[in-house]
């Protein structure tokens, strides 16, 4: 299986919005697939150009932008990388407002467009932006070859999931991680320690599916309430971490505020913390929140448009993740076991948020009812379920 053969959801997609905009941004993290997804989109199209502003000779032919764009005029552009040459931004819009045909420019970043704020200013209500993550359940689960404990153990990473072994999909994975800390952070002007940033990630990765105490991160680091803040978002900015943010209701209870902090993908945490075989995963403190990870990041790509949280009261009240969209309202609890014990405090709390529907995703192929609006399910059957038309 290469990775040529697996078709990327976001397909689709971006040809819709290159018929709405002039120019279409790809965000996602390094080697997640963006540069593959554009080059076979781009594949059976005349007059397409892909410019990789990592590499040198094409960085060259940018020293003057506005010439080469005028020689381009024909063709759709596809800029990698673009948040190394952020100058280009007013450059881009000079050359779009001459010409507001759509589907002219494809730009590829892998920082978000908080990161990459000249987007935002610079080319609002000339760009559509969309978010690329490493390879999902959804688009994997009718492949060939798709193994769960393979993808869960491995992450989504391309490079990662099809390596030939385990141990080179170890390999390629600390290579990432040490790239992203030595290279693609100062890359974007971030002057932390290598040292200081790879023990933060460690203490994140040991903190899978926790609150966040900023004061006691803080303590560990030696740094800063305000630090440890600025570090978590320039974690999420560049697509390593996500924050879950606490659903709040208006009601008497006491709920928590912290936000809860999970590195996304399941392959990086695992490198992180040094667990190499799914027998270590079962032993490790880490395997049930390893797998609500695993679940979150999957039913938040597959439910994009939708809001996302969790719940918790004072007095442990907790529901994994909600997504809410408009009056529909979903309760999602991750086990990571074939026959789930469900808590008081899982049916209190369901009491208390009230969900139109509610799923307990295990990690196996299941798919039964305990209640009328209660059902038990694996990961891929709940993504292949409509849950509103």
């Amino acid at each position: 299986m290469t990775m040529q053969t697996i078709d990327r959801r976001l397909t689709e997609k971006l040809k819709t919005y290159l018929s709405i905009f002039p120019a279409v941004a790809i965000l996602g993290p390094r080697q997640c697939g963006k540069s593959t997804l554009v080059k076979n989109f781009t594949k059976k199209k005349e007059n397409t150009l892909f410019v990789d502003l990592q590499n040198e000779a094409d960085l060259a032919k940018l020293e003057n932008p506005l010439l080469f764009f005028d020689a381009n005029t024909t063709k759709l552009i596809c800029l990698d990388e673009i948040q190394l040459t952020p100058n280009l931004f007013n450059t881009l819009r000079s050359v779009i407002d001459l010409d507001r045909r759509n589907g002219r420019f494809i730009l590829l970043g892998s920082a978000s467009k908080e990161l990459l704020q000249k987007t935002s200013e610079t080319l609002a209500g000339r760009i559509g932006l969309l978010y690329l993550t490493p390879f999902t359940v959804e688009e994997l689960y009718t492949t060939t070859n798709y193994k769960q404990i393979i993808y869960w153990m491995r992450g989504g990473f391309p490079d990662s999931y099809l390596a030939l072994s385990d141990e080179n999909s170890s390999i390629w994975r600390d290579n990432y991680i040490k790239t992203y800390i030595e290279r693609d952070i100062p890359q974007l002007g971030f002057n932390i320690p290598s040292l200081q940033l790879k023990r933060f990630l460690m203490m994140c990765a040991h903190n899978q599916g926790q609150l966040i105490n900023y004061s006691k991160l803080g303590e560990s680091l030696n740094v800063t309430h305000p630090t440890i803040k600025r570090y978590i978002d320039l974690l999420e900015q560049t697509f390593i971490v996500r924050t879950l943010q606490p659903f709040e209701l208006n009601i008497k209870k006491r709920l928590v505020k912290a936000p809860k902090v999970y590195i996304r993908d399941s392959g990086i945490l695992h490198q992180l913390l040094s667990i190499t075989s799914y027998n270590n995963l079962m032993g490790h403190p880490v395997f049930g929140s390893s797998w609500e990870g695993l679940v979150i990041e999957n039913c938040i790509t597959a439910y994009s448009d939708w809001q996302y949280y969790f719940y918790r009261s004072a007095i442990g009240e907790e529901i994994d993740l909600i997504l809410e969209k408009g009056t529909v309202r979903i309760a999602i609890e991750c086990k990571a076991a074939a026959a789930p014990k469900l808590s008081k405090g899982f049916w209190k709390a369901i009491e208390t948020i009230k969900p139109t529907k509610t799923f307990v995703i295990i990690p196996t192929s299941e798919n039964y009812s305990i209640t009328y609006d209660v059902t038990i399910c694996g990961l891929e059957e709940f993504l292949q379920m409509k849950i509103i038309e």
